[in-house]
């Protein structure tokens, strides 16, 4: 399933109106999915924090790439402890990404003050995003990034890996192949040999075969002696389609654990579907179905906290809240969820 969203920029206009009022103050089947057998995750660096958990072994987190996020009184409510940022690779490297950078800096610094853990996933920059970055410039870049913010440890080299040459009304841009994403994968290890690394970040697809190709291919690449011990999913597909295959394929070829690195019930994606916050619930439950029936699966990250700000028109709407902050129906089916409560104490929006 392709997302029509744009990394960062769709967020920076939310992010600095949101800065300045602080300041001032994805073969169908409806049934739940099968579990599998029951597994040990031990790939967890000692430096991660217990969060809130949902099934037992599963670690759950809100992202967004709006600072304000951390100050909310729903946010809180739901008791996380970890979350997710994508940013350009040469964040810390380049004169014309000093925007985006002074954004991630408000970002981490209000998660650090409330003890969130942050996975920093890489992606394409916005001076060149049609052309990928050789190893050597990758390497350079993310380097300087880590000089900058040491207190990340948690990364992934590429978000959305397979997501292929993207030309829309939104913005273009490329991504890279099994080939770059290893090369990208070890540099990263080799920069960072203490940071717990996401191997792979792949998107959904309602063909999974695709999908797993380019996992195959990128095991080819990356060896044996390197493979990875935790991967990335977005299944969006699966989950707002109410199927998951896609999710149990990539489960099935992976070795170790699989973050759902980004995933949640859509409200609107043009042209797949309508804005409907009653599918959206559904869909957010049945995002939960599928994580807690496959014990592989061990953390989970929802994207995201706001919604658009013109709701009934934009391409992408995932936000478990509206954009004037007020809770949607997915929201208490998170909060419900994590809490182990039965009725969610807050009234929602509605469409």
């Amino acid at each position: 399933m392709r997302l029509t969203r744009t990394p960062l920029v769709a967020a920076v206009a939310v992010v600095a109106a949101a800065f300045a009022a602080s300041s001032a103050l994805a073969s169908k089947a409806t049934s739940k999915p099968t579990a599998h057998a029951s597994q040990t995750a031990t790939a967890h660096s000692s430096r991660t924090p217990t969060a809130h958990t949902s099934q037992a072994g599963l670690e759950v987190g809100v992202a967004d790439e709006n600072p304000s996020v951390f100050e909310s009184s729903y946010y809180k409510a739901l008791k996380l402890k970890i979350s997710r940022y994508f940013l350009p690779y040469d964040i810390a490297a380049s004169s014309k990404e000093k925007a985006q950078l002074y954004y991630f800096e408000v970002w981490i610094s209000r998660a650090e003050t409330e003890g969130i853990q942050p996975l920093v996933a890489f992606y394409h920059n916005f001076a060149t995003p049609t052309k990928m970055p050789s190893v050597a410039t990758y390497t350079k870049d993310v380097e300087a990034f880590l000089k900058l913010f040491p207190q990340v440890t948690l990364l992934q080299p590429w978000n959305e890996v397979n997501r292929g040459n993207v030309r829309e009304r939104s913005g273009n841009y490329d991504s890279p192949t099994p080939k770059q994403s290893a090369q990208y994968y070890l540099a990263l290890k080799k920069v960072c040999p203490t940071c717990t690394i996401v191997g792979l970040d792949v998107l959904d697809s309602t063909t999974p075969a695709a999908t797993i190709d380019y996992i195959n291919a990128f095991k080819k690449d990356v060896g044996s002696k390197n493979m990875p011990k935790i991967w990335g999913l977005h299944n969006y597909s699966d989950t707002n389609h109410f199927y998951d295959q896609g999710t149990r394929d990539v489960l099935n070829d992976v070795p170790g654990q699989v973050w759902l690195t980004e995933t949640g019930g859509l409200a609107k994606l043009s042209p797949s579907f309508g804005f409907s916050l009653s599918r959206q619930k559904k869909a957010t439950s049945y995002m939960f179905d599928i994580a807690d029936a496959h014990s592989k699966i061990t953390r989970l990250y929802v994207y995201q906290f706001y919604g658009a700000k013109n709701e009934k028109k934009a391409s992408f709407d995932a936000g478990l809240m509206n954009y004037k902050g007020k809770p949607r129906p997915a929201y208490c089916v998170v909060y419900e969820h994590l809490l182990g409560k039965k009725k969610c104490p807050y009234k929602t929006v509605k469409n």
